[in-house]
């Protein structure tokens, strides 16, 4: 019965761990995300002015 136990116990852990690792990398992802997208709004912005100080 103790094996059993233990080996409920592992794969208890190794499940709540993965959930975990899963969630970081999502969470990773998305900073990603808005630091891209901030930076092309901040290129995009910086041309049109760029562009209109040609005059």
């Amino acid at each position: 019965m103790k094996k059993y136990i233990h080996y409920l116990l592992v794969c208890c852990l190794l499940t709540l761990t993965s959930c975990k690792i899963i969630g970081a990398i999502f969470k990773a992802g998305v900073l990603a995300g808005i630091i891209i997208v901030v930076a092309i709004l901040i290129l995009i912005v910086w041309l049109i002015f760029k562009g209109m100080n040609r005059d």
